[in-house]
């Protein structure tokens, strides 16, 4: 007896774009279309951009593309170039920045992918499918950023002023 495995989602549609913290992140697989397994998002960094450092529950991943990356996964720093792969562990405390004159790229796994999923979609600002260009760059809300991060099980420390 045989089973017949799923069909395997498919969408000509383009796909859904936002833009925050530098970053272009355009949704290739989303947690939907993956039977709620993972999320995989084509990013876009500005030089000098990418993400604070932070936890999450979930796991995640970076496969680099294009250009360089600083990643930093608890304290230890990495400079990674095309094909570079870095894997996060749930809890612990990761960061990335482009460290590229010019945008850099990478894959972003996240498993099961949705709360990063809903997160970006929450605090990130829509675009045109296929936008390179990066809008202008505001300062960051950041109490708006840390509240609705923790709504996603994101937790991004902020220096207290002392």
């Amino acid at each position: 007896m045989t089973s017949q495995a799923p069909s395997p989602a498919a969408s000509a549609s383009p796909p859904l774009t936002v833009h925050f913290l530098g970053n272009i992140l355009a949704f290739r697989a989303r947690h939907a279309d993956t039977q709620g397994n993972f999320t995989v998002i084509e990013v876009l960094t500005a030089p000098g951009a990418g993400a604070p450092p932070h936890t999450q529950t979930d796991q995640e991943a970076f496969l680099v593309l294009e250009g360089r990356y600083e990643i930093t996964v608890g304290g230890e720093a990495r400079h990674c170039g095309p094909g570079e792969f870095v894997h996060v562990s749930p809890g612990v405390m990761h960061a990335f920045r482009s460290i590229a004159d010019t945008p850099s790229r990478m894959l972003l796994i996240n498993f099961p992918g949705d709360l990063h999923e809903a997160f970006f979609l929450a605090i990130g600002d829509r675009l045109p499918a296929g936008t390179t260009a990066f809008p202008e760059m505001l300062p960051p809300d950041v109490p708006k950023i840390v509240e609705t991060a923790a709504r996603f099980g994101i937790n991004i420390p902020v220096p207290s002023n002392s």
